[in-house]
């Protein structure tokens, strides 16, 4: 295992376990991590979704060069969601908290992972 490899696993580790602390982020910092008006339903959707991606992630540092789509999709999502969340957090003044919470954030898993994941599976052949 390479030096790349294993700060893959380390943030894929971190990033799994971020993703499975986005309920408990809600209730100590709502205005960085929950939108206005506040809807219930979504917001067990989005935490839901959050949680088994990383769980997912947890998996996949176990052997990442297994899972690159997985990895490459969180990076990806990352930054459409923190694109979309930023765009709507700058034009709504009640939201600018968010630019501070999990836009930043989104984009920083984007950026780690974008840049210690291999773009392709490397042979050992």
């Amino acid at each position: 295992m390479d030096e790349r490899d294993r700060y893959l696993r380390i943030a894929l580790v971190i990033t799994g376990i971020a993703f499975l602390l986005i309920y408990p982020l809600t209730k100590v910092w709502a205005s960085g991590w929950l939108w206005q008006p506040g809807q219930h339903e979504y917001e067990q959707m989005i935490i839901g979704v959050y949680a088994t991606l990383g769980v997912f992630l947890l998996l996949a540092s176990r052997q990442p060069e297994a899972h690159l789509s997985l990895i490459w999709f969180t990076v990806t999502s990352s930054v459409v969601h923190g694109l979309i969340m930023a765009v709507h957090a700058v034009i709504d003044p009640l939201e600018h908290g968010h630019l501070f919470g999990d836009v930043p954030a989104l984009f920083l898993v984007a950026i780690v992972l974008g840049i210690l994941a291999p773009r392709r599976v490397v042979s050992s052949t």
